[in-house]
């Protein structure tokens, strides 16, 4: 509740506990995250240990590291059935906004990361029915890292609830001109006439 409660972690859902108790689950991360046993206590909301260490510099970083783990653990999560149907009901809420592509018609939009790798990507938006990302129109969301969302989570979703995915959009922008669509080559053309006058100018 601590970490979802935080703002701009509304893209989150709540990890059951019993997930996170199972030491199966977590396979990895101890390697992973600095202070873990303590990030760990942090999340279950136990009591911590008393080693006589700086109590408020300490404090932070395991706070730090907390963030960090359930950031990791919510990205195996959500890729559970149990996960799945969380995100699905957030997802059908509108929770994560709708697509700025104005012939995707406001297509609801799912998390995603761009890398599984912690520290190389924040948060994007997936739109299943262009299947491009997107940035988070508010600024709140641009600190939280991708890969607590993990680059399959959206894909996993639509495998396991095909019944959810829209069908892609059969409408594109056309550029015209007067009216009539732009050849694919005007644009090329025009940049050799314009060379080509420039040069030729050169020479007079």
């Amino acid at each position: 509740n601590w970490f979802c409660g935080l703002r701009g972690n509304e893209y989150f859902c709540e990890v059951d506990e019993d997930y996170i108790q199972d030491k199966f689950n977590l396979t990895g991360l101890s390697d992973m995250i600095p202070h873990y046993k303590k990030a760990l206590d942090m999340i279950l909301d136990l009591e911590p240990d008393d080693d006589g260490d700086d109590a408020q510099g300490q404090n932070d970083l395991v706070e730090q590291a907390a963030e960090m783990l359930y950031g990791l653990i919510h990205a195996r999560y959500i890729l559970t059935n149990r996960g799945l149907a969380m995100m699905l009901e957030k997802y059908q809420n509108s929770e994560f906004g709708t697509c700025i592509r104005v012939f995707c018609e406001n297509q609801l939009m799912l998390p995603i990361g761009l890398s599984d790798n912690p520290g190389e990507s924040m948060v994007k938006l997936y739109c299943p029915k262009c299947q491009d990302v997107y940035v988070p129109k508010s600024s709140r969301y641009h600190h939280i890292d991708g890969a607590y969302f993990g680059t399959s989570f959206p894909h996993m979703l639509f495998m396991v609830h095909p019944e959810y995915r829209p069908k892609p959009s059969p409408s594109s922008f056309i550029p015209r001109l007067y009216g009539f669509k732009i050849h694919p080559l005007a644009y090329q053309l025009q940049v050799e006439a314009s060379v080509h006058w420039k040069e030729s100018r050169k020479r007079a």
